[in-house]
């Protein structure tokens, strides 16, 4: 999810978006177009979103150190995330009439409050669009990182990651669903957001705001997460994330990312909500190491060019990501069930609702994302807050295209 890089610098990151996006398209794909291909010895859908948060957790903290300009960082988020999230949102809406938003979906202002905010998973109110979930965590990341960066605290990265990766153990072990639920939740944590954002953006009461908003997110992640240890192990492989971007620019150390990616690892050994597929210990690891390959691989490779199509997809991954599984319920209305039909059809219809995504993709990168990130830049240098105190160590360029 980004924009332009420059290759060879920093397209690896893209790269790496552009396949986490097509994996998880993949995986709500082929259930409906060609079920016989899906594999089952690791997930695609998990693969590609653990790719996801740690490319997340490498670049965001370093897009908030390199100016310490809390309120630009705020603004970029707010402008690269909504429009997008916003018109998906209201087409799925628009279109109810056709294919209905899902039941899981409560039709009370508790829903409203929980898009408002996109701490959907972590407040207990489902996504009109069913990918929205992960984006409660990318939004619990960056509460986190805020509080931390202004208490000082931040380039502690793989300690934080160890601390997440344990904490996923005893949540495994304690919590078998969210221990907070209810409207008020949503409400209570909407109301803070708000008046907290306010506070990040004018400047006013800002290292306040930050702690009290870290706090509550770090509170819903582990009180308010559906599933409370898969949450908390999210947040540990993203700041898994950020300690290789120290390790690689000299600041920090390789080995609390291996223990953090260990323990993470073995957590469905343990964890009493382990009895799905998908995080089975087998599928689970498996999934665990095929992300944290795929992301060695490209760090090995950054100095190299990558593959221009690999870099696009990354360049739309935001999009690709919203866009295809309404995209797919659509197509599917009109199509059927393809799920009995002859090979050779199928792979017709997969290659004609791939092209379908990825046009509706590119057109919503250049008619939605890429304005608003624009306009949101240039708001942002309109009225420059000062640096936050504290220096931000080995963080140029790394937040181009975040």
């Amino acid at each position: 999810m980004s924009a332009p890089i420059s290759q060879p610098r920093l397209a690896w990151l893209d790269a790496l978006r552009g396949i986490g996006a097509s994996a998880v398209v993949a995986e709500h794909m082929i259930p409906w177009f060609i079920p016989s291909a899906r594999p089952t010895w690791f997930s695609l859908g998990v693969y590609g979103i653990f790719v996801f948060f740690l490319v997340s957790g490498y670049i965001i903290p370093a897009s908030l150190e390199r100016h310490g300009d809390v309120r630009a960082f705020w603004l970029s988020r707010l402008f690269r995330l909504y429009p997008l999230f916003l018109v998906v949102g209201l087409v799925v809406l628009a279109l109810h009439w056709w294919v209905p938003v899902r039941p899981a979906v409560a039709r009370d202002w508790a829903a409203v409050a929980g898009h408002a905010t996109m701490l959907l998973d972590v407040v207990d109110v489902a996504g009109i669009v069913d990918t929205m979930w992960t984006l409660s965590y990318e939004m619990v990341f960056y509460l986190l990182v805020t509080a931390l960066f202004l208490a000082r605290l931040h380039e502690r990265s793989g300690l934080l990651a160890m601390l997440f990766a344990s904490g996923s153990v005893v949540t495994g072990v304690l919590l078998t669903r969210a221990v907070i639920s209810g409207p008020w939740v949503a409400y209570v944590s909407c109301a803070l957001f708000a008046a907290g954002l306010v506070c990040l953006i004018t400047g006013r009461f800002r290292r306040t705001a930050a702690v009290v908003l870290g706090v509550m997110a770090l509170a819903l992640l582990v009180l308010g997460s559906r599933v409370p240890w898969v949450g908390v192990a999210v947040v540990a492989l993203m700041f898994a994330g950020t300690a290789i971007y120290r390790w690689e620019r000299g600041t920090g150390r390789a080995w609390p990312v291996l223990v953090t990616v260990v323990i993470v690892a073995c957590v469905p050994f343990w964890a009493i909500t382990a009895g799905w597929w998908w995080v089975q210990p087998s599928v689970w690891i498996a999934t665990i190491a095929l992300t944290a390959a795929t992301f060695a691989a490209g760090m090995a490779l950054r100095d190299r060019r990558v593959p221009r199509v690999l870099a696009w997809l990354g360049l739309v991954s935001y999009s690709l990501y919203l866009v295809h599984h309404p995209v797919l319920k659509y197509f599917t209305r009109i199509s059927g069930d393809l799920r009995a039909e002859p090979l050779p059809y199928q792979l017709v219809m997969t290659a004609l609702v791939l092209a379908v995504v990825v046009g509706l993709s590119a057109l919503t990168y250049r008619f939605v994302e890429r304005p608003m990130q624009e306009l949101g830049r240039r708001i942002a240098r309109s009225r420059p807050s000062s640096p936050a105190p504290g220096p931000a160590r080995g963080a140029e360029a790394a937040s181009a295209g975040r």
